[in-house]
């Protein structure tokens, strides 16, 4: 399921090379702009630790209203939540059908999209309800949703990355995402964070952080070390989950059976 390409592999342990001073600190959204040869990496700082249900099999994530919309998967147990951040208790919440596995989210004016893997069809919901409003489909597997503010936002596990209208979701342009020119797949959950799509890389600890117009990786976030000790409890699985406040500038990391939200600040490694 999911495989890690070997370009993939190859271009993160042998093509990256961090630029900048060590231990400059950066606001989480400020973007980084890679010269020839060279892709800035990022690491982190803990900000502070949210709770979290660790039965949450995380695969999308919205900080919206001060707290969080969260898309559960897995065949069966697949949600929509509204979470509260103090607590991390669910809110509000409704069961997806147990044939579909469901992926991203995004809010786009009044609505929530959410997308499922493999069955190229997505639900819209009323934001305040919950209440289904009609269904939508796709080509190929969804993965990642998320929006500019107009378009919504979908990666499918390639390198391709689709930008919908959100009204008929026909697509209006695609981007090809490449670092130091190699094409990089495995594109998962996704965040619009200034002009930039964040990814995770699915399968690895890194974000990666794509230029919106051109598809080229601007820079790339290690998050390696992230979740430890007794916070990396038996089931916690990969890192699946970016959410970012933009009224606060704050940027919250989490992962499928993680027991916490980590609110992070970047600095340059």
């Amino acid at each position: 399921m999911k495989l890690l390409p070997a370009v993939l592999l190859a271009a993160l342990t042998l093509g990256l090379a961090a630029c900048g001073p060590s231990a400059s600190s950066t606001n989480a959204a400020t973007p980084a702009h890679s010269t020839p040869g060279k892709v800035p990496i990022y690491t982190f700082e803990i900000v502070r630790r949210w709770p979290h249900d660790q039965d949450a099999f995380t695969q999308g994530l919205i900080f919206h209203n001060g707290g969080f919309l969260e898309s559960t998967g897995l065949n069966g147990k697949s949600s929509l939540r509204r979470v509260d951040l103090a607590s991390g208790g669910v809110l509000q919440q409704i069961a997806i059908p147990s044939q579909y596995f469901a992926e991203g989210i995004a809010v786009v004016g009044n609505r929530i999209f959410q997308l499922t893997w493999k069955d190229q069809k997505g639900f819209v919901y009323d934001l305040d309800t919950f209440h289904l409003e009609r269904e939508f489909q796709y080509q190929g597997e969804g993965w990642g949703l998320a929006t500019d503010g107009q378009l919504l936002i979908l990666s499918d596990g390639t390198s391709a990355i689709r930008f919908l209208d959100p009204a008929n979701t026909v697509v209006k342009r695609t981007i090809q995402v490449t670092m130091q020119g190699r094409p990089v797949g495995n594109l998962n959950e996704l965040e619009y964070i200034k002009d930039e799509i964040w990814s995770n890389i699915w399968g690895t600890d890194y974000v990666a952080r794509i230029d919106s117009k051109t598809g080229n990786v601007n820079s790339l976030v290690d998050f390696t070390n992230l979740l430890t000790g007794p916070e990396r409890t038996p089931q916690a699985e990969v890192l699946n989950g970016i959410a970012y406040d933009a009224a606060t500038d704050r940027l919250f990391i989490t992962g499928k059976w993680w027991p916490v939200i980590f609110e992070v600040k970047l600095k340059l490694k």
